[in-house]
């Protein structure tokens, strides 16, 4: 078997088996990972956004926390 052959050999099993852990994982293929070209596998990265209500509690409550600190400290 000619190497390059061996390899998208390789490839196809190593994809077929990222599939059925996601599947077993509980996870989409569409949602975790995506082909970006024939026998390559990357992982899709998310980014979560937070409403800028959630940010502001955040942050007062890490003001809070810096306070008490702070205070504690002294």
């Amino acid at each position: 078997m000619e190497t390059t052959q061996l390899l998208a050999a390789l490839d196809e099993e190593i994809s077929r088996l990222t599939q059925a852990r996601n599947l077993l994982g509980g996870q989409s293929d569409t949602a975790s990972v995506r082909s970006q070209s024939p026998g390559s596998i990357r992982a899709v990265v998310v980014k979560r956004v937070l409403s800028p209500e959630a940010r502001k509690r955040i942050a007062d409550a890490q003001r809070k926390r810096w306070a008490a600190y702070k205070k504690a400290a002294e």
